[in-house]
């Protein structure tokens, strides 16, 4: 019996070892957010008020200037690895044409969550046409730590 728990123990001591080795992360917020010509997301600190502005401006796509994705995340600190937030999207172009784009911004591991925001504009944007579908995805360096992805991806 007493070999038995010393056996589990070297197991648990062993794993716990092994997981904490690996860098840890996820992603737990993705806000995709249509930004007006003034840059404003919102008219008010509301949420109902961000709400309902977000769904004027999905009506009225000609007052759109950009689309912003809000990524609020958390990856434990790493030596030597860089952390990196990925954003692939897939849109509607000119003539109905599928379009897909990516975006990447490297951020710093902290103690806490942390919001990064990660803004498509300009050329970028209207070559892409309307977001369809997107997925957001948390590195460190080579492992996919975390990802959220919207219903259609």
């Amino acid at each position: 019996m007493r070999a038995l728990l010393i056996l589990l123990v070297s197991f648990g001591v062993v794993a716990a070892a092994h997981a904490a080795d690996a860098p840890a992360g996820r992603i737990v917020k993705v806000l995709p957010l249509l930004v007006d010509l003034r840059g404003r997301t919102a008219l008010s600190p509301s949420l109902f008020d961000r709400d309902a502005y977000q769904a004027v401006l999905r009506e009225q796509a000609t007052n759109v200037s950009a689309v912003r994705f809000d990524v609020l995340w958390k990856a434990a600190k790493a030596p030597q690895e860089t952390i990196k937030i990925t954003v692939e999207l897939r849109g509607i172009g000119t003539n109905s044409i599928p379009t897909l784009h990516t975006m990447e911004t490297n951020v710093v591991p902290g103690t806490f969550r942390k919001w990064t925001a990660i803004p498509l504009a300009g050329d970028d944007y209207r070559r892409l046409g309307r977001v369809i579908a997107w997925r957001v995805t948390l590195w460190g360096g080579q492992q996919r730590l975390g990802a959220e992805n919207s219903f259609l991806w």
